[in-house]
């Protein structure tokens, strides 16, 4: 069965610190790219940014990184740093071009 599956959110304090992980199952997660994305109730998923790049969204830019083994799962995203509105519901979605796999999301809540 093919599977992907986040882990990690919590409820965690402005200005600390948070790594969610991306785990696959059913399929080699070596050969996709893996993207996380975030999204808020009533907003548009927004890409966070994407493993092998060093592109990540203005909004998370040299707080948050994304990192993989290509060798064995999974594939972290590191937040530092981290704000009230980065409260959101957090996603990775694995991509070869021809197939598509997502999550199904692991809550990050960051609040005082």
């Amino acid at each position: 069965q093919v599977q992907l599956t986040e882990s990690g959110g919590a409820l965690v304090q402005p200005g600390g610190s948070l790594s969610l992980s991306c785990a696959a199952s059913g399929f080699r997660m070596s050969a996709y790219a893996i993207a996380w994305f975030r999204q808020v109730p009533g907003k548009e998923r927004e890409v966070i940014g994407c493993s092998g790049t060093t592109n990540y969204a203005d909004s998370v830019k040299g707080r948050f990184t994304i990192s993989r083994d290509n060798v064995k799962n999974p594939v972290y995203l590191q937040m530092n740093s981290l704000k009230p509105e980065d409260t959101a519901v957090y996603y990775c979605n694995a991509n070869d071009g021809l197939f598509e796999f997502w999550g199904q999301g692991t809550q990050v809540t960051v609040s005082s």
